[in-house]
């Protein structure tokens, strides 16, 4: 049975994606005490897509941890930009700018900062993106001042995540039994970034702030309902999916942070949001997101549940009547090296959706999505809608249970709530 006090925890508002060009531009509008006369926006986005070339093309990051490089130099971009313009409580402490700064020079230079230190061999590319991005800023002492701002942030965002847990030596293992997750087919793999539940949160207090029920008793009402619908809808043959249903599955299974970060570029660039709001929300849902994975992890390394495809293949042991195996059982695409409950898919939308509702309000989105995996784009103006269909996604590829879809993005909303409620404030 789920708890009443986690079933208010999960609140359905949820925001969606949007791919938009990678390079943006947008009319600059300015309140900054200290800036210069004008701050451009579009440096904000600009960096955030050279993070994401940075993060994902040119190294390969797994997917989960991917997000806290989001997060890191986000959050380094906004407290160097709002030490100038000013406005909002700072993430980590920054000096007092004193005369005129240039927050375009000072956020790409804590982009740069940030990225070259988690990212060495990718330095010569973000050199050269670097020397374009202040090439087209005016000399001058506020351009200098500007970059000792951004290398004062990211400086310090570096060193505040110095023994964070990232990285740290360890593995998930398991004894085979029924319940418990083991590595699944066709790959066999271990499970990818089990550390990654054990890295100091950016906001949460600990990884396992957000308290979870677990997963269902395998005996259970609940834990049959939940087998016989991604049984019959997951499957990669002789599934009940309709074809559009298939269409929403495959759309859903592309890299949903990036979508989701090139989403919160489409909507700051729309809104025409200046310099320190737009590095706001990006700091938001990038600290958010971060949290919400990790927390994530966490609870896949604690509870290691099983996944349908061995759930399914293996029912004749779960000691539950409702179940019956099938051998041959395969989900619609490859199931990832980790566990179940819950969906990081689930935690990572919970917060995305979370973050965009605070920020541009869950009636007042104008969103359109592409997916790299079908090549086709969809458009959201519903919150509630976007959640329950990325919830259904996981469920159709044959990936997650529903009760790990629900507590999943249950979680994600919550860590976005104490992510809201505790950093960035206003002054």
């Amino acid at each position: 049975m789920r708890s009443k006090a986690w079933k208010l925890l999960v609140i359905l508002v949820t925001a969606g994606l949007a791919t938009p060009a990678l390079t943006t531009s947008a009319t600059a509008t300015s309140s900054q005490s200290l800036g210069a006369a004008r701050s451009d926006p579009a440096v904000i986005t600009h960096w955030n897509t050279i993070a994401a070339r940075t993060i994902f093309t040119e190294n390969a990051t797994p997917i989960p941890s991917s997000a806290l490089y989001f997060g890191f130099t986000s959050l380094a971009v906004f407290d160097a930009v709002n030490a100038i313009e000013g406005g909002y409580q700072p993430y980590l402490r920054q000096p007092k700018v004193r005369g005129k700064a240039s927050s375009e020079a000072a956020a790409a230079t804590a982009a740069y900062r940030v990225l070259k230190y988690y990212f060495p061999t990718s330095a010569t590319n973000l050199a050269t993106d670097y020397q374009k991005s202040l090439a087209a800023i005016p000399g001058g002492s506020a351009k200098e001042r500007g970059k000792k701002v951004g290398e004062r942030a990211a400086a310090a965002m570096i060193r505040a995540r110095q023994g964070d847990g990232r990285n740290a030596n360890i593995t998930l293992t398991t004894i085979p039994a029924p319940g418990v997750w083991r590595p699944t087919p066709d790959a066999f793999a271990p499970m990818v970034v089990p550390w990654l539940g054990f890295v100091r949160p950016l906001a949460l207090r600990s990884p396992n702030q957000i308290r979870l029920p677990g997963p269902d008793r395998l005996k259970s009402k609940a834990y049959a309902r939940d087998f016989a619908e991604v049984k019959a809808t997951g499957a990669m043959t002789g599934s009940t999916r309709t074809p559009a249903q298939t269409e929403t599955a495959l759309f859903w299974s592309a890299n949903a942070v990036l979508q989701y970060e090139q989403a919160m570029q489409d909507q700051v660039t729309k809104r025409g949001w200046g310099i320190v709001r737009s590095a706001r929300a990006f700091a938001l849902l990038g600290g958010a997101t971060a949290d919400a994975l990790i927390g994530c992890w966490r609870a896949k390394y604690d509870y290691a549940f099983w996944r349908p495809i061995t759930a399914i293949r293996l029912a004749d042991t779960d000691g539950n009547r409702a179940t019956k195996p099938d051998r041959t059982w395969t989900p619609l695409i490859q199931t990832p090296a980790y566990p179940d409950y819950v969906s990081g898919h689930a935690c990572g939308t919970g917060a995305t959706t979370q973050t965009f509702g605070y920020l541009f309000g869950a009636r007042s989105l104008d969103l359109v999505v592409t997916s790299s995996v079908t090549g086709t784009t969809r458009h959201y103006n519903s919150l509630r809608a976007l959640d329950a269909e990325t919830m259904n996604a996981r469920i159709w590829l044959g990936l997650h249970f529903r009760h790990a879809m629900t507590d999943g993005n249950g979680l994600g909303h919550a860590t976005a709530k104490w992510m809201i409620n505790h950093e960035l404030q206003r002054r």
